[in-house]
């Protein structure tokens, strides 16, 4: 095959089309956006006084695909910084890197042989009263980390999640995730690919030799072989020939959990002086109110606080408007500072709350393992014909549904590809 149609422009989409096109394959790129990233959201500079993320925005870990591209790019990382707090049953303090009964949990996580739910899981082994607490604190972070539903969420994943070792400083790309597809998408130029904007794909059908891409507004592409690099909620939407729609529907197995990600801009720090801790060096705050987690840009100066309200919890919001997901955050804020809604509301100076599951281009945040997904991952990244299929959820490493899990599997697809021709 020497020419490939790739649909979807986020980060897999755009690292498999630039090894293919640097290997001398022709390559075009369809998005169905605007603008290439994908989940990948930068905001506009001038809204919130720095290139805000209104998608993934930190580098966790080792990430070696995240970071060598990053060297490539010549973007440097913004090393985390701070204290961790826990406002969690009404009293703010430090919070501790561990949780109840930790020593406990993880005997009994290291003897797991055969994989289950993690709720399933914990009623197995620490359903009595006294584990209450432990329970909660394992459950809330699947659900806020993972964005997941711990009905399905994978105990083997969590593990090796949880065991994995940690070799890299976390932060943020100076610049942010725009600025390394920015990068990615110049560098799919250079080599020659064409990156076409604003192409939804509806429907993938075989003509003799030739794969064909039917777009929603009619516009046709062709070509040897095609990846399908797109959220796997939106595999079912597109029309498959029988073999790629067998595979498919193996995603089914694969989980897929939605975040609210809010940005409010402040024109005053007024958290570092609203209670009697000094929080002038926050980083991250964990809570029981309804927006849990939030954090600050710390080292940067910037007067931005981020709510995350992920997994479950965020599918049920979906009627609600932005307008309400921020008074929702201001509520949070205020339950958790004890500083009115209306005062945050006067010093508020802008506001986003992007619920990722009403995005008909995305269906929600990013994928997580379930017991079933290792089976889903062997049948979809199995070469069986001239479609394939990458992106985060893809990944059979720890890293499943990072941005680094995203360019991982679209440098193993387009490996494959090449060491197949």
């Amino acid at each position: 095959m020497t020419s490939f149609l790739v649909v979807g422009a986020g980060a897999a989409g755009l690292l498999l089309g630039r090894d293919l096109a640097r290997a001398g394959k022709r390559v075009t790129i369809l998005e169905a956006r605007q603008r290439c990233g994908g989940r990948i959201y930068p905001l506009p500079v001038e809204e919130f006084g720095y290139p805000a993320e209104g998608g993934p925005e930190f580098v966790h870990g080792a990430a070696p695909v995240t970071r060598a591209l990053m060297r490539e790019a010549g973007l440097a990382l913004v090393k985390r910084s701070g204290t961790r707090w826990n406002a969690r049953s009404g009293i703010l303090r430090p919070d501790e890197p561990s949780f109840p009964d930790a020593d406990r949990f993880y005997q009994a996580l290291m003897r797991v042989e055969a994989d289950l739910p993690i709720a399933e899981f914990l009623d197995t082994h620490f359903a009595e009263t006294r584990y209450a607490d432990l329970r909660r604190s394992v459950t809330r972070t699947v659900e806020g980390y993972d964005a997941a539903d711990p009905q399905r969420f994978s105990t083997l994943a969590l593990r090796e999640e949880w065991t994995a070792r940690d070799d890299g400083e976390h932060g943020r790309i100076a610049g942010g995730y725009g600025a390394l597809i920015d990068y990615l998408a110049a560098e799919c130029r250079r080599r020659g690919a064409t990156i076409v904007l604003d192409a939804e794909v509806t429907a993938l059908g075989e003509a003799g030799d030739r794969l064909t891409a039917q777009c929603r507004d009619g516009r046709c592409f062709a070509a040897d072989g095609a990846i399908l690099a797109v959220p796997v909620p939106l595999l079912s939407e597109i029309t498959l020939p029988a073999a790629a729609r067998r595979q498919a529907a193996a995603a089914a197995d694969i989980g897929f959990g939605n975040v609210v990600k809010l940005l409010l801009r402040f024109a005053t720090k007024w958290w570092a002086d609203a209670t009697p801790r000094d929080l002038s060096d926050m980083a991250f705050l964990l809570s029981d109110a309804t927006v849990p987690t939030w954090w600050t840009q710390n080292p940067q100066p910037h007067l931005v606080l981020t709510g995350w309200y992920a997994g479950p919890r965020a599918d049920r919001v979906a009627p609600l408007s932005e307008a309400d997901l921020i008074e929702m955050g201001l509520a949070s804020l205020e339950a958790v500072f004890a500083v009115p809604a209306e005062r945050l509301r006067h010093d508020l100076v802008a506001a986003r709350a992007i619920n990722w599951g009403n995005d008909p281009l995305a269906r929600g945040a990013y994928s997580y393992a379930t017991p079933r997904s290792r089976r889903a991952l062997s049948v979809m990244t199995k070469p069986e014909g001239r479609i394939f299929f990458s992106g985060e959820a893809l990944y059979a490493g720890p890293d499943m549904g990072t941005v680094e899990a995203a360019l991982a599997s679209g440098q193993e697809t387009a490996r494959m590809i090449l060491s197949a021709a």
